[in-house]
């Protein structure tokens, strides 16, 4: 599981920016932040560095989930 629409959402940025950004489709980042499918290692980076992040802010911290 991961956090990608809550950053995106927090910062403004709309899916189909960061699909043009990560050289993507939209629906591949659209899968991506319904969590239907997740990222590789090197793309959840990618994402990261794009959105000016820590990649471990993208991903789930399962002890604060209910």
């Amino acid at each position: 599981m991961n956090r990608i629409k809550e950053v995106l959402e927090k910062k403004g940025i709309k899916q189909i920016w960061l699909a043009e950004k990560l050289g993507k489709s939209y629906n591949m980042v659209n899968s991506y932040v319904k969590n239907r499918r997740q990222p590789s290692l090197e793309d959840l980076y990618r994402i990261a560095e794009i959105l000016n992040v820590e990649a471990k802010e993208l991903l789930l911290d399962n002890k604060n989930k209910k």
